[in-house]
Formats: C-alpha cells, structure tokens, sequence
C-alpha cells in the first residue's frame, strides 16, 4: 500500500531527471463547467502540484505536467486551496488516475482492471470554489462493518443525524470494513447522504488479505478511492493522508499480518510535500494506527518537529486518547506534538444490548460512547469536539455513582466521572447538593460504569454481541462522596473543564438511607 513499483527511485523535492524509462504528462485546467472534460476556452492551471507517489512537479504556465511512469503507479492532483475536483456519485473526491497495464493480481475481491497503454495526456479538472479560513469537518474512526446490517446501524447511528451538516468535507480513519471489501460501494453509499465530500484513509481491515507483500495489499481499495497516501489543502490548512499500515509475510509465525510503519517511498513523498509548504502553516496528518505503534514515526518526527503548527489524527484501538507526544517518545520540537486517536464509529465493534432503534449501544471498552468528531479548524487552531452518537452534542461527560447508599457509608464510596473527550490537561471537579467543589483525581482504571453494563448484559442474556472486557481508560476521574450527608435525595454535579477552557456538565441523583 506504501510501495509503489517504480523503475527509478526519485530522491528530488520537485522532479527527478533520468535517462530513459517511461513518463507521463497532461494537464491540469479550469473545468468552468464541471463537467470533466477539457472544452474550447478552458485554461490550464499553473503552480498547481501532481505526483506519482514520490515526486512532485508543479505545472507550468500552461497547466502541463510530466512525471516518471512504471506498471504500477497512480498520479494524484495535490488540490490546492481555493479548488476542487470532482465527485462521484457517492461524493469521493476524483484527483488521480491509476495506471496498472496488466491490471490488479486475482484476489477474492476485485482491484483494477487493465489499464492499457498510457494515455497520450492525463488530464485533471479542477474548479473554483470558496473556502472560509474558518470551518469544520466531521472524523470517522472505524465504522468497520462486518454485513449489511451493521452499515444500517451506520446509516441510523450517525449519518442520519449528520445529514445537512455545515462541516466542509468528512475523513474515515481506517478500517473503513470489517474485511469484507465488496461492501465498501454500501457504505460509501449510506455516507454520501451526509451531502459533503469525503475522503477515506486505509486501515488493517481494508485489505486484499492474500497479497504477500504490502504493495499488492491495497488493490481494491485503489480501485475504489485511489492512492492510499496523498495531500491536499482546504482553506489557510494543509492535510496529508497517510498510509501507515505495513502488510507483510510473517515468515516465523507463516502468515500474512500487518504492522504500523510507513516505509521509505510514502516518506520521500512526504519530505517533498512538506517543502512546498510554508513552515507556519498548520499541517494535519491523519492516519490507522496511531503514531507512537508506527514503527519509523522517529523518520516523520524529523519531518515536522520544527515546523510550529502540526497535528495527527488516527483510530484504530476503539478508543478516544488525547496523546501529548514528546522527547519521551523522540519528538525533539519545541513543543509536544498532539496527537487524536479518535472515537470510533462502530464503538466496540457494534457489540452490546440493542436500543428500541434495534440497534447496539456499543460503548467503547474505556466507557465511552461510540460516535465521531468535529475539528473547528481557525487558521493556526484547531479545536477537537467529541460527539456522542445518539446524545446531543452536550453529554460530553457521565457520572457513575450508586443509585442509593447507607449514610454511615458517604465517605468511602467512590465516585467516577469520565469524560469522554478528557486529557491531561482537563479538570474535573464534583460537589453534592450546594456543597463545596472537591477536585477530582485522574485514574487510569477501567471504568466501573462499563463493568456493571457488562456484568447487567450477561445476566439478562440481552440481546446483541456481548460486550469484551473493559481497558483502562484515558480519561477518568475519581473522588469519594464527602462525610456526614443528611438522610434524602442529593444532587450529584460534575463540571469539566477542557483543554480550549471550556466547561462541561453532568449531574444525576444519589439517595442516602
């Protein structure tokens, strides 16, 4: 998926000079009339960047591109602000063309068909459209449906509520199925009535499983989105999708797995890619597998460390962490690099009781809803928001508590607030009644409140997959209830307060005997 097949290893930032060897070339212009063909009067767009997934050229005054060629590469439009490419049918962007002359290998699912010989010009149409300096868009992590019901609990969980959004365009993280590729067009189909683009970055989960090697592990999803690395910008931000799943043979354990990594070529894409943009601009990395299991991210530090603006988004483990990466890890910025690994679509893989929608709650195994984000992205800023499926946007946050306890018991009884969203650099406080506020202490424990769900869905044999084990969660807090609490009704209040300084709240009701 990383590795592309190319004649000539090209090491310069723009366009690499060799003798002999196949190229393309074509144009890149202003399709005024959106309709994907080159007509009379339409110009070419110059300064406008292509690649071949290691080089980058920039079109000249005329639009005209040219770049090395082999029997296995696909050449991408890196869109610039202020410009668009065309959509499909289920509003997947279309900036490339894949070149596979003999076509995708046999596989259980279908890749590229044979391509043939070049074209004589690889043309890409681009229109003018407005992009505001401030604006929002909507991250998917793993929606990851094994079957067709499970794209319905997609379609009703999250799209529904989703549709007519005033989010610019949309990401899925990864793990876009749940292995079975010959879904994706469902999928895709249920996602474009939210009514925005929607990119799609590659996941362990959405791979031709029989490849032996990683190249030829992603042919399907070539076939279906195109290049599984490459960039673009939106507005005064930089985004670069990456591919950061490495699929190779475990000669050891004789079989085909995977692991976090992305390889020398996707990085000498990077390193070009990042030349050409200013070093003041916020640059947004999204990717599967969150950066500290990728096993060359030292190579991606050097990459961007000194560049003040960065931020990286993953998925992959069902869980939402805020991770504040540094010199621990080998980052050597000025500054911990943040990094999202963000809520998931399908929560704990779609297990647990179903909802009277006759679909799964599916909380994740650290206590969190499942459901999606949206980054508010403001010239340098960018600011994270969790969203609960099926809850407003305000429950940000859950109390658990018993329902009833002794009086004799208050002050040895745990209370726990997790924030679904939280981070180090949250705060958590709790009172009872108009008490006074007592700060809250963040643990690293598995939270209580998804224990007794569990320990309820076994008992009553509910329906639904049942749920797994809990892991600890990154974002819980703890306290105990204060003394001497008058027998009655007592109102539990929780407020968080978030990374951008912003409060949140919960309560409930804890009755003393």
């Amino acid at each position: 998926m990383k590795a592309y097949f190319f004649k000539y290893l090209f090491v310069f930032a723009y366009i690499s000079s060799a003798s002999g060897g196949e190229f393309a070339s074509g144009v890149v212009y202003h399709d005024v009339n959106r309709n994907q063909k080159r007509d009379l009067g339409e110009k070419g767009i110059p300064k406008i960047a292509v690649s071949n997934g290691v080089d980058i050229v920039a079109t000249d005054d005329q639009g005209r591109w040219r770049l090395p060629s082999s029997d296995d590469v696909i050449f991408f439009v890196l869109k610039p602000s202020g410009w668009m490419t065309p959509l499909n049918d289920h509003l997947l962007p279309r900036f490339h063309y894949v070149h596979k002359p003999n076509g995708s290998p046999p596989s259980r699912y279908a890749g590229t068909k044979p391509t043939g010989p070049l074209p004589k010009s690889i043309d890409f149409p681009l229109h003018k459209q407005e992009e505001p300096g401030k604006f929002r868009a909507i991250f998917f992590g793993d929606p990851q449906p094994r079957n067709q019901k499970e794209i319905d609990y997609i379609a009703n969980d999250v799209v529904a509520e989703l549709a007519g959004t005033d989010a610019k365009f949309g990401v899925t993280l990864g793990d876009v199925m749940f292995d079975n590729l010959d879904l994706f067009g469902s999928l895709n189909g249920s996602i474009a009535l939210i009514g925005i683009p929607w990119f799609n970055v590659i996941g362990n989960h959405d791979l031709n499983f029989e490849a032996k090697v990683d190249h030829l592990s992603d042919e399907t999803f070539e076939r279906v989105y195109g290049p599984p690395y490459f960039s673009f910008d939106y507005g005064e931000v930089h985004f670069i999708v990456l591919d950061n799943v490495d699929w190779f043979h475990d000669a050891e354990r004789k079989r085909n797995t995977y692991r976090g990594g992305f390889g020398e070529r996707q990085l000498a894409f990077l390193r070009n890619d990042l030349k050409r943009v200013p070093e003041k601009k916020l640059v947004v990395l999204m990717m599967h597998i969150p950066l500290t299991g990728t096993k060359d991210r030292q190579a991606l530090y050097r990459l961007i460390e000194h560049r003040p603006h960065t931020l990286s988004i993953s998925g992959h483990t069902h869980r939402q962490t805020h991770m504040f990466i540094d010199k621990r890890d080998g980052w050597q910025g000025k500054k911990p690099h943040h990094h999202i690994v963000n809520v998931t679509v399908s929560g704990s893989w779609w297990k647990g009781a179903k909802d009277d929608r006759g679909i799964p709650h599916a909380t994740m195994s650290d206590g969190a809803p499942n459901g999606y984000s949206l980054i508010t992205f403001d010239g340098h800023g960018a600011t994270f928001d969790f969203k609960a499926a099926r809850f407003p946007a305000s429950h940000q946050l859950r109390i658990h508590a018993p329902v009833a306890i002794e009086a004799v018991d208050a002050e040895k009884t745990n209370v726990y607030v997790n924030v679904f969203s939280g981070s180090v650099k949250s705060t958590v406080k709790l009172r009872v009644g108009k008490g006074p506020w007592a700060k809250l202490k963040q643990v690293r424990e598995i939270d209580p409140h998804y224990l007794a769900l569990r320990e309820a869905e076994i008992k009553s044999n509910s329906t639904g997959l049942p749920m797994g084990g809990g892991t600890p969660s990154d974002h819980l807090w703890k306290g105990t209830l204060p003394p001497n609490l008058s027998k009655g009704s007592h109102l539990l209040e929780a407020v968080t307060k978030d990374m951008y300084g912003r409060e949140f709240r919960a309560s409930r009701v804890l009755r003393v005997n």
